[in-house]
Parts: structure tokens; C-alpha cells; sequence
């Protein structure tokens, strides 16, 4: 029996960001650079664990919005267009920096790396990314789960529960129509719980979930082991509190791995370098420099001028903090297994975009990590789900309101900046469910049906947790408003025509072609079954 387990969670999601009115449209690049930097890395990831021969045990949430977009045929055809976008700057690069050796070698390095991607994406797993992550959850060496869905920031819309039930709802049913099979567990939105949602994810199924450390540690009664050990709530669905150290490890930018000096600078992109002229083709939006992902520069340090990158220094840094962090969870997990009756849990849960495109360097920190547990002994890695089979008998208490974020309860989502923004979400929800409740009767593929339908898809929408992050960040606020006012709008359009019985066909089909997103969503989520 080893002294504790590992749960290294990783949570893949982005906003969803399709715009088939537009030949190019500049915010469907986070889409392509999280394949480039981060999804297709971690597929690489795999795929060389799985060639030497190294068993994996590893947790991916992958939310319904980021499923619905690796899976869309046109944003898979842009990707594809990215990636022959990204050799080509790539090999100017390489012409242009031809007399500069340190660097031309560097550029050389990009023009690798984006070949090889391109080569994972179309070649080998023919533009469909899920197909690797759903081989590897057959084979067991992944447990996938899945998240609301559109990651709705849920103890904010339980004003009307309706809404809660239907994020989590449509969630798992597009899990199992994509993958295969029911989810086990639910990554929820900004690790927000308030009491009672558990209960929600009892019904639908779901066996566990992650909460953030106080979110344990301030449940009642208060647990005996922290966030050593998961606890049951009254609805019998576990919670998961995440580890604070190996969190800080991994996530701070003043102490954490990724502020090393050896690794690559994030911000130092030649996007916004080099001239004009030179970066438009490349561009998604004329006059708007965004990043390209050629960076030739390391941290270094504080100060504004930096050093070179040096792949070797990168990689054998990479290495050493793996060693650190295998080494600091097994001393944990031997300090806390002496005041526990069974092994310890150390729950890792970090967003996946972290691994590739902000920290260049994660995927092989990933690789390594795997790799020295390979062989078991005190620290073995497992998954939330393989934990609960060993180890059934658990603490029930009922954790905390809590969600990770500044100050850790729910306050990055309403503020001064974003209080605007729950209202409209509120009185949208509620005539969802009155309209769901007049026109119980339709069937979902009739007329009236596929307005209500689609109403849904655009309240859901709506109600996504990116916006008012993003309002709130403030570099995307504008972005960030119209979607919630274009869905918004869109949502009331559906009803009024419905409620005068002027539905009109054309409209609804550009709606369900602009938003096509949960395929088999149904409205009757929205509101309770008529008695």
C-alpha cells in the first residue's frame, strides 16, 4: 500500500468562440493557439508515455464548449489554416534571422514544433483532437469528466435552479454523445460550490467534484482530515479539495515553477516586435498586434531587458522541478499518512492551458513527473475515481461556498465591474422556464421546439463565466459585453416571435447555424416536468 496518491487534474476548457460570418475573426485565435501550444502538447505528451512503454493515470475535465469547438468541421478547417499560417511565419523566420545564429536556431526550433503539430492534427489524428483523449480513456489511462455546460458560474444563477439543473444536465448528456459514456465526475465552473448543487449533481449522476482547500477545510462539521482525504455530502456525491502547496508550486507567478529565469518568456513575442509590413499577413485583424507564439527570450528576471532562450537550460529545469515536486508530495503524503487511517490524497487540479501556451515548458514538467512515479512505491498517481473505489468510506460533511479566484469566494464574478451583468442573466432564466412551461406539449424537433431549444443554447450561452471574467480582467471587457448582449438579444428574439406565433425559419436556422453548440439540447431542462 503506498503512503498517499497523486490526482493530477487538468481542466481543458476555453469560451465558445465561433464566428462563421466572418472569413477570419480575431478571438477564434485563442481556439487556435490553445491546439497549437497546449491541446496538441499534451497529445504529444501521451503518445511518447505511451511509446516508452509508461502507464499514466490522469483526470481531464473537458468542457462541452471546448468539446463542441475540437469537434466543429469549420473551426477544424481554420485550425488547419492557423497551422500552415504559423510554418510559413515560422520559415520567414528562419530566412530572416539567418545571420543571427543563437536565434535562427530558435527559429528553427518553432518551425519543428509547428510541422509536428500540424502533423498530430491532421496526419495522425485527422484533424480530431477528442479522438486521442477518448483512446487514452478506454485504455484507462485517462478518467475524463466533464463541466457545466458552458461553464455557468453556478452559485450565481441559482436564483433560478432550473438554470443550474440545465448547465449540468446538457453537460453530462453531451459528454456521453461525444465520448461514449456518462461522466464520473464534474469539474465545476471557478470550483464554485454553494450548499445544494450537490444535490443537483447527485441526480444527474455524478459521482464526485473539486472544490478549492477552504472550501473543505471551512466545511461543517469541520472535517477531520482537511483536504487530505475527499468527504461525502448529504446527497452522498464526494468533493475534492485541492492541495494548497502543490497548487502554489505550479500556480504562482512570484514562487511557482514557472517563474523560474530559465524558462521562456511568456510576454516577448515577435507579434508585437517586429514591423508592420512584416507581421500582416499573419495577422487576424489589421493594426492589432497579437501574440504569434515565436518567442525568442527567457524570463531572466524582473528587469525589462532578457536574456536568449536556452531550450537545454529549459528542459533540464523542467526535470529538476518534477524531481522537487515528486519529492515535496511525498513527504507530504508520509507526514499526513502516520494521522490517517488509510493513504492520503493529494488533489493537483490546474487549468490545461497552463501547460504549453502560458508555461512553454509544463508538457515535459508533465512528462517527467509521470515518469518518476512510473514505477509506484510510496506516491502513487491515481484519479479521483479510482480513489473513491479503494477507499468508499469517507467523512460526510457539507463543504463551504467557496470558488478559486481572488479572495476565494466568488468575488472576481461580481463586482463593481460585472454587478450589471446578473440581472438580465436572472429574468432571462426565469422566462426561459415560463416559456418551457406554456409549450411543454411540443415536440423538440417541431418548429415551436427548436425555438425553445435554441432559446436555451443562447440563455446558456449567456450565462457563461468567461464574460464577466473577462470584464473584469478588463483587456477583453468589449469582446466580452456584446456576447453577453448578442445572445441576450438573440434569446428575447426566439420568445417574442414564439409568443406573437411568428416564428420565422430563416432567422432560427442563421441562429442554430451561428450557435451551434449542444446539438441535442433539450428545452425541457429549463424547467420541472408538468404534473
Amino acid at each position: 500500500m503506498p503512503q498517499g496518491y497523486l490526482l493530477l487534474i487538468l481542466h481543458a476548457h476555453l469560451p465558445y468562440v465561433r464566428h462563421p460570418e466572418y472569413d477570419r475573426f480575431l478571438e477564434e485565435r485563442w481556439f487556435f493557439e490553445a491546439v497549437t501550444e497546449t491541446y496538441i502538447p499534451l497529445v504529444k505528451f501521451f503518445d511518447r508515455l505511451q511509446e516508452d512503454g509508461i502507464p499514466l493515470k490522469l483526470t481531464a475535465s473537458i468542457s462541452p464548449t471546448l468539446a463542441n469547438m475540437m469537434e466543429d468541421p469549420l473551426l477544424r478547417d481554420r485550425c488547419v489554416q492557423h497551422l500552415d499560417m504559423m510554418i510559413r511565419l515560422a520559415e520567414k523566420e528562419c530566412d530572416r534571422t539567418r545571420d543571427w545564429h543563437d536565434v535562427h536556431f530558435l527559429s528553427q526550433m518553432y518551425r519543428r514544433l509547428f510541422e509536428e503539430a500540424r502533423e498530430v492534427f491532421v496526419d495522425r489524428y485527422d484533424t480530431r483532437l477528442l479522438t486521442a483523449f477518448r483512446k487514452y480513456a478506454e485504455s484507462g489511462n485517462l478518467e475524463l469528466i466533464t463541466c457545466a455546460g458552458t461553464h455557468g458560474f453556478l452559485p450565481l444563477l441559482s436564483s433560478e435552479p432550473y438554470a443550474v439543473r440545465a448547465q449540468v444536465f446538457a453537460a453530462v448528456q453531451e459528454h456521453e454523445r461525444i465520448f461514449g459514456f456518462r461522466p464520473k465526475g464534474l469539474w465545476v465552473p471557478e470550483c464554485a460550490y454553494y450548499p445544494g448543487l450537490d444535490d443537483v449533481l447527485a441526480e444527474a449522476g455524478i459521482r464526485y467534484f473539486l472544490v478549492d482547500s477552504h472550501g473543505i477545510e471551512n466545511a461543517e462539521p469541520r472535517p477531520l482530515f482537511d483536504v487530505n482525504a475527499p468527504l461525502y455530502c448529504p446527497s452522498g456525491v464526494a468533493a475534492f479539495g485541492r492541495h494548497p502547496t502543490t497548487s502554489r508550486l505550479v500556480w504562482s507567478s512570484r514562487v511557482g515553477y514557472p517563474a523560474d529565469y530559465n524558462y521562456r518568456e511568456y510576454y516577448r513575442d515577435i507579434g508585437y516586435e517586429l514591423d508592420d509590413y512584416y507581421l500582416d499577413p499573419f495577422r487576424y485583424a489589421q493594426g492589432i498586434r497579437t501574440p504569434t507564439g515565436i518567442k525568442y527570450h527567457r524570463i531572466t528576471g524582473p528587469q525589462a531587458d532578457k536574456h536568449l532562450y536556452n531550450p537545454d537550460w529549459a528542459a533540464g529545469t523542467a526535470y529538476n522541478h518534477a524531481h522537487d515536486f515528486v519529492n515535496r508530495c511525498r513527504e507530504q503524503a508520509a507526514r499526513c499518512r502516520m494521522h490517517l487511517p488509510f493513504p492520503p490524497v493529494i488533489v493537483s487540479p490546474y487549468d490545461a492551458e497552463l501547460f504549453g501556451h502560458w508555461w512553454f515548458e509544463g508538457p515535459q514538467w508533465l512528462y517527467h513527473v509521470v515518469r518518476e512515479l512510473a514505477g509506484g512505491g510510496d506516491l502513487e498517481l491515481s484519479t479521483p475515481g479510482q480513489y473513491l473505489d479503494r477507499y468508499p468510506i469517507q467523512q460526510k460533511a457539507t463543504p463551504s461556498p467557496n470558488s478559486w479566484g481572488h479572495k476565494g469566494y466568488y468575488e472576481y464574478w461580481v463586482n463593481p465591474k460585472t454587478d450589471w451583468v446578473w440581472r438580465p442573466l436572472h429574468e432571462a432564466a426565469g422566462r426561459m422556464r415560463q416559456a418551457v412551461q406554456r409549450h411543454s406539449a411540443c415536440q423538440r424537433e417541431s418548429l415551436e421546439g427548436r425555438v425553445l431549444c435554441q432559446a436555451g443554447r443562447e440563455l446558456m450561452l449567456a450565462q457563461s463565466s468567461d464574460w464577466p471574467f473577462m470584464i473584469a480582467r478588463g483587456d477583453t471587457a468589449e469582446y466580452a459585453t456584446r456576447r453577453i448582449g448578442d445572445h441576450l438579444n438573440r434569446f428575447h428574439d426566439l420568445l417574442n416571435r414564439l409568443d406573437r406565433q411568428e416564428i420565422d425559419p430563416q432567422r432560427l436556422a442563421a441562429f442554430e447555424h451561428m450557435d451551434a453548440i449542444l446539438p441535442e439540447l433539450d428545452y425541457h431542462l429549463f424547467a420541472p416536468a408538468p404534473v
